[in-house]
């Protein structure tokens, strides 16, 4: 549900036209994935992705977080954990009842879902298959609860020149809820190489330091 548009402070007037023109959460997914993908360890705050024009996994949701807020909806985060794997964190959003997300990353599959999730451990579990390591382990373990990210107005987490890393910490420590049971991880198959494939299209990896001649 759509809610006060004008809560989206602190940016100027042009930066907060941007993200209100984005209009609805797939405009906010779209401009996501117009962006490249970039792989330095940063926590920008969602005015400097606008600024820079690229973002990681958590800079993509902390951004849509942001443009969700400013086209009136509630400003959420949901955190999922993984084993011998890095973590995933997704904009989440409400539409008729049921939960969609907005997200950037660099895997196909663990970007956009449609509102059709009637809780959020359907939604979680949309993104179990195509979760998956370079070993190509099936990593996706648990998932936290939204967070909305209101709670760091104080510290102006949509416009500051400051890393935003308070909110990785806020995520680090609530509360994760498991997907799998044990004896279902000990069953899981690894994924087979034309879905590792399709995963890794477009897939951004960190450039080699050029080799010097004689």
């Amino acid at each position: 549900m759509r809610g006060n548009k004008n809560e989206a402070t602190g940016f100027t007037p042009s930066e907060l036209r941007k993200l209100q023109s984005m209009g609805n959460p797939h405009g906010i997914q779209m401009f996501l994935d117009s962006i490249p993908y970039h792989l330095q360890d940063t926590a920008w705050s969602p005015r400097r992705v606008l600024t820079e024009q690229t973002a990681h996994c958590l800079e993509g949701a902390i951004f849509a977080a942001a443009a969700l807020r400013a086209n009136g909806y509630p400003p959420l985060l949901l955190d999922f954990e993984a084993d011998h794997d890095t973590d995933h964190v997704i904009a989440v959003f409400r539409e008729n009842g049921c939960w969609g997300a907005v997200a950037k990353s660099n895997y196909t599959g663990c970007r956009w879902r449609e509102p059709v999730y009637r809780n959020l451990r359907e939604l979680a579990l949309s993104y179990f298959n195509n979760y998956f390591n370079l070993r190509r382990e099936r990593t996706l373990r648990r998932f936290s609860l939204p967070v909305n990210l209101k709670r760091f107005d104080r510290q102006n987490w949509m416009t500051t020149d400051q890393p935003v890393w308070f909110i990785v910490y806020h995520l680090l420590e609530i509360k994760h809820y498991p997907l799998l049971s044990a004896q279902q991880v000990k069953a899981l198959h690894r994924v087979d190489e034309r879905l590792f494939q399709a995963e890794c299209l477009g897939k951004a990896y960190k450039s080699m330091p050029s080799t010097a001649r004689d």
